[in-house]
């Protein structure tokens, strides 16, 4: 039988015979202040078919940094693998991967044909004796990063008992090209795209519900007006553009509204409007300016910044506009709220010491905790859509740049690495759904 054959049937085996355990135990408790990495054995993807060893490199490559990145992993290197290993086994040699430190496997092979390429891979528990599960992928040449991603997000979703985000996306806004222009970039730091290229200047990045469309304020007409960008379609649509302010646009949670600044009577107020611009709707009515507002992820209640009180603080109400109460009361600066997808914290950022740090708050105003050390100023903050991980800009290493770490403030890494100035990050929803 020819290679590709016995690959097409060995994925079948797996697809269709196998029994999905599916979560026979939770691995890894994320919740947990003292989170121990799992160790886990990253087996060599067995070449069947044409050979493209660049191929197997990238599903090492990228793989081993996604599960990595994560902070619930430690991958056991390979000097501590049995001498003798087939990547096809079924089962694996339990007997000589115990004499490592994994305590999961994974195994897995993948072919190639032409611009056409399929993944299949195993997963195996080592303490147990168990098969976890077994998943193929197909797809062109060019979605292999992309296929990789899924595997993690397999993975994850064994042992964690979640699904991972290694699919979805942040965007921002950058100096690169010298103007402030929103960015694309991949969880991982990769496939690093321009979406806006008018020249002008363009803030506040939001992305929609679904992933198709990023709003975002815009000076290309001279007046801050809020734009949609079509991702799908490359369009750019020009929505909000009364008179003054059209800023900070934040999607509702079934995205058919946003909330967003509007300036009336001389100061900033917190407005909404439906997805198409129109039919605005003012929720604050006071003589302090009003900020930043984000939707609870049952699209009850909107926090938001006022000064109302004399300086920057947070305070949430209900979607109606009623019901307005003060959050935060510890500092004298806090601003960027962003609820988490959870609906059980508030990130914002903060200032401490002469430095903004970046802060969660329960939605009742308990419970602060400072998650950024004395380092630079640390802004904006963005959760994750597991709400696992927080994304944000800091001038830690000099010019300001995207971070990403662990909800707990653990694991914290630079993104970014341009010649620009990063600002506002936002993340995307799960793209494989």
């Amino acid at each position: 039988m020819y290679p590709r054959v016995i690959f097409i049937l060995i994925c079948l085996l797996f697809t269709f015979i196998r029994p999905d355990v599916s979560l026979a135990r939770v691995y890894i408790d994320i919740e947990s202040p003292e989170l121990q990495p799992l160790p886990i054995a990253v087996a060599q993807f067995k070449d069947i078919g044409e050979s493209r060893p660049n191929v197997a490199r990238t599903i090492m490559d990228v793989l081993t940094n996604d599960l990595t990145i994560s902070g619930f992993f430690e991958i056991i290197p390979r000097s501590e693998f049995p001498q003798e290993i087939n990547a096809l086994a079924d089962p694996p040699d339990y007997s000589s991967w115990l004499r490592s430190r994994a305590e999961v496997l994974v195994m897995g092979g993948y072919s190639s044909k032409g611009d056409r390429l399929a993944i299949e891979f195993r997963l195996f528990d080592l303490v147990e004796k168990a098969f976890l599960v077994g998943k193929r992928y197909e797809g062109s040449t060019k979605s292999l990063r992309s296929m990789i991603h899924r595997v993690a997000n397999e993975i994850t979703y064994q042992i964690t008992g979640g699904k991972g985000v290694f699919d979805t996306k942040i965007a921002f806004v950058s100096t690169i090209s010298g103007n402030k222009e929103i960015y694309v970039i991949d969880f991982d730091g990769h496939n690093l795209r321009e979406i806006t290229k008018n020249g002008s200047i363009n803030l506040s990045p939001a992305w929609s519900p679904d992933g198709r469309l990023v709003a975002f304020t815009s000076y290309i007409k001279r007046n801050p007006d809020l734009y949609l960008f079509d991702l799908t379609r490359s369009v750019q649509i020009r929505l909000s553009t009364k008179p003054g302010l059209n800023a900070a646009a934040a999607w509702s949670p079934d995205g058919s509204r946003m909330a967003l600044m509007m300036r009336r009577e001389g100061n900033a107020e917190i407005f909404i409007i439906n997805r198409d611009g129109t039919h605005p709707r003012r929720l604050t009515k006071s003589w302090s300016s009003e900020a930043s507002p984000t939707w609870s992820p049952n699209g009850r209640k909107i926090a938001f910044v006022s000064d109302r009180a004399g300086s920057p603080q947070i305070y949430t109400m209900d979607v109606n506009g009623r019901n307005v109460k003060r959050l935060t009361f510890l500092g004298s600066y806090n601003a960027s709220p962003s609820w988490s997808p959870k609906g059980n914290k508030i990130a914002y950022c903060g200032r401490s010491n002469g430095r903004f740090h970046i802060f969660t708050i329960n939605p009742d105003g308990t419970g602060i905790r400072r998650l950024t050390e004395n380092s630079g100023n640390n802004e904006g903050p963005t959760w994750s859509p597991d709400g696992r991980f927080i994304a944000f800009s800091s001038t830690r290493g000099g010019r300001s740049q995207i971070y990403v770490m662990n909800a707990n403030g653990a694991n914290q890494r630079r993104l970014t690495s341009t010649r620009g100035k990063e600002s506002s990050p936002t993340w995307s929803p799960r793209m494989d759904r």
